[in-house]
């Protein structure tokens, strides 16, 4: 009976939507039989069909109901009115429109960069920045003598370019596949042994310096950064003489590496104190704190004294008892009397002495920012050949360097009008600032003069000095390094870099401290 009853239900398909009424009808029919056995003919009929009814319903909403069984493509206006794209951007307005949207995360790295560049240093980068001096066209703007940018030179750097330059991109045959396509992230070859060539020649003795052990990288800091990288692992630390320029402090931004500063004071001239150094190393290893080496500058920067031969050997002899390395910062530029730490360290451990060389600031080009690493530690020119992905110089701008290396006859010419231009506006800088009572440290080295101006400031404290550096930079309209930005223990002490002045303008720049000179001596 119940077969029967199936069979002309499936059978009788007449009408729109047949096959899936039937459909239903044999999956129904049995239930009312069991249904009508145990709760009687009310049960049995009210049940199948409010059950066929939200069957009909289901297959209606999905497309399946209409007169032929065919899908109907709903019209235009209602897909318009049912998209859920409009749907979305309806629930966003109304979101956006309570304006309680909370900002997207970001890491606690980011935070703590954005938060330490609030500093005086960073103040007075951004206000040189947006209101630079220029003689004709900005002549009331800020003069910028915070940053140890050389260009004494650019007179003779710019006839060279002229000169030079397309032949040294392109070459004779202007082949364009030598620059577009990719080199070694390290540096070329070519490159490299310009560079050993300017090294050996300038450091005197005609020392060789291995093109092999070399890693180019666009700028100083980033150097630092590989070696400090490769050197130490995260909560360790590095010794550092101070005052020290502050880019310094960006090193231990990623590589979460502390510096501890070691004061060196007026009464040693600045000069590194091995008293201070071995102090500091015990202070540190009393609180568990592992220090994995030292990082100087030579000549020092902004200081700028120029370390001797035996405070290197001095230097080097701490640096093997502690079982520790040596990161040293170097410019040729200084003086004849310049001697690296790698001839020092010649005849001993050399794997423990690495060196960073501002190569585009010794040739008076600053903006190509290009320095160099040499390491005779192979793990750690491995580990910076590898890292230099992240900090590696254009070809265009290695193409270029090469060439004007490979011309030794500018090169010695611009170094050596370098050194007396240097000469020159240093001794006129401090000749003025002296008139002024304002003593600098008795150094020809570097490019900076650091100068004494405590006497001027209104309270002998970091807060009197931060007062200074914002007398000078809103009134005097300069904009110098203070002290407190450089961990300088001794109160009041500003370094000027002349470095990217023509002579021509050091007397206005005298004239504008004087502004602030003038306006009265701290009664103390």
């Amino acid at each position: 009976m119940k077969k029967n009853k199936t069979s002309s239900s499936s059978g009788g398909g007449g009408g729109g939507g047949g096959a899936e009424a039937a459909a239903a009808m044999r999956v129904i029919v049995p239930l009312q039989g069991v249904v009508q056995g145990r709760g009687g003919l009310v049960l049995g009929s009210v049940i199948p069909c409010a059950l066929l009814y939200f069957i009909q319903l289901y297959f209606r909403s999905r497309g399946g109901g209409g007169g032929d069984g065919r899908e109907k493509s709903p019209p235009a206006a209602e897909a318009e009115q049912s998209s859920p794209a409009l749907q979305r951007v309806h629930s966003r307005t109304l979101l956006f429109s309570r304006g309680h949207a909370p900002p997207p995360h970001v890491s606690s790295r980011a935070a703590a960069i954005a938060q330490n560049c609030n500093g005086p240093y960073y103040a007075g980068l951004e206000r040189a920045h947006d209101d630079p001096y220029d003689d004709v066209a900005n002549p009331d703007g800020v003069i910028h003598l915070a940053l140890s940018h050389n260009t004494l030179v650019s007179d003779l750097v710019g006839e060279w370019v002229a000169d030079h330059c397309a032949e040294s991109l392109f070459g004779q045959e202007l082949n364009m596949s030598d620059v577009a396509a990719y080199q070694p992230f390290d540096g070329l070859m070519e490159l490299k042994m310009a560079t050993s060539r300017f090294m050996s020649w300038h450091t005197g003795k005609g020392r060789f310096f291995d093109p092999e052990n070399i890693v180019l990288t666009s700028g100083a800091a980033p150097a630092v950064e590989m070696l400090v990288f490769s050197l130490a692992d995260t909560g360790n630390a590095f010794l550092v003489p101070s005052p020290y320029c502050p880019d310094l402090d960006e090193v231990k931004w990623r590589t979460g590496v502390e510096f501890i500063p070691v004061p060196c004071r007026r009464t040693d001239a600045f000069a590194i104190s091995i008293n201070a150094l071995d102090r500091a190393f015990n202070q540190a290893k009393n609180r568990r704190q592992k220090v994995r080496g030292i990082i100087i500058s030579n000549p020092s920067n902004p200081a700028g004294v120029l370390h001797s031969r035996e405070v290197l050997e001095t230097l080097l002899d701490f640096a093997t008892e502690k079982n520790i390395h040596i990161i040293s910062i170097e410019s040729v530029l200084a003086s004849e009397e310049f001697v690296s730490m790698t001839e020092v360290a010649e005849d001993v451990d050399k794997t423990r002495v690495h060196i960073v060389h501002a190569l585009s600031n010794d040739l008076s080009v600053p903006s190509l920012a290009t320095e160099f690493i040499y390491t005779c530690n192979e793990t750690v020119l491995a580990s910076v050949k590898k890292l230099a992905r992240f900090s590696s110089v254009s070809v265009p701008t290695q193409r270029v360097l090469t060439s004007m290396l490979s011309d030794t006859k500018f090169v010695g010419n611009a170094v050596k009008v370098t050194r007396e231009r240097i000469r020159r506006m240093r001794a006129g800088l401090a000749h003025g600032l002296r008139k002024s009572g304002i003593e600098c440290v008795g150094s020809d080295g570097g490019l900076y003069c650091w100068a004494d101006m405590s006497p001027l400031i209104r309270s002998y404290s970091e807060k009197g000095e931060i007062e200074m550096f914002d007398r000078l930079l809103s009134v005097a309209k300069i904009n110098a390094v203070p002290g407190c930005s450089c961990h300088s223990v001794e109160l009041g002490w500003f370094g000027f870099c002349f470095a990217s002045l023509r002579e021509e303008d050091i007397d206005i720049v005298l004239r504008r401290i004087r502004t602030v000179s003038d306006a009265g001596r701290s009664p103390r």
